[in-house]
């Protein structure tokens, strides 16, 4: 095991207690597993990567069940603020399946992972500014930390492959193999929003 090895998402047990910060720390552990994919090679460099799209797709399903409900709901201009979250998320996702498709060996592999980081990050960075800081301003601590539990259960149940063009829960009961897990999903994370 590499001493660079960042811990799949919720490994910590943490008993976190405001969404944002949770979700503040996975972009940080998203950002070590990039440094993790690029500095390594070989099986390493596969395992890195592995743990990075297990992350990504955790992240994305969290914040697609959790995150952006609420943001439409409450922040000013929500409806625009997701749209736009959701299609950077697409595009990080149709990158993220191309890489998926190569060996971490592939020429093709470093340059193509490179452009997801930067997409990435920029999506990590609008998420914090138009989203992050909003919700916190706007809601009470009980909120913020039932958001949490929320994104938690949706770490313990997320998918380990992202599927682009599947941007909403809906939509990702369509996919057949993946649909008893997206409910399963949904279920967890209803569960521990108290919204059963």
């Amino acid at each position: 095991m590499s001493e660079l090895q960042t811990p799949h998402a919720g490994d910590d047990h943490a008993k976190d207690t405001d969404v944002v910060a949770l979700l503040m720390r996975q972009h940080g552990d998203i950002r070590n597993l990039f440094d993790e994919v690029e500095q390594t090679t070989g099986e390493a460099r596969r395992d890195a990567f592995r743990r990075l799209v297990r992350l990504l797709a955790v992240h994305e399903t969290a914040e697609e069940e959790v995150v952006h409900p609420f943001a439409r709901r409450s922040l000013p201009g929500g409806e625009q603020v997701v749209e736009d979250r959701l299609a950077e998320e697409k595009a990080a996702k149709e990158t993220l399946v191309a890489l998926d498709d190569l060996d971490t060996d592939d020429p093709q592999f470093m340059p193509r992972l490179m452009k997801l980081r930067t997409d990435v990050q920029e999506h990590a960075r609008a998420e914090e500014r138009y989203e992050f800081t909003h919700i916190r301003r706007s809601t009470d601590a009980a909120k913020l930390a039932a958001m949490a539990r929320a994104v938690k259960a949706a770490e313990a149940m997320a998918p380990t492959r992202p599927h682009p063009g599947v941007e909403s829960g809906a939509a990702n009961m369509a996919l057949g193999p993946v649909a008893a897990l997206m409910d399963r999903t949904k279920d967890a994370v209803r569960g521990a929003m108290g919204n059963r």
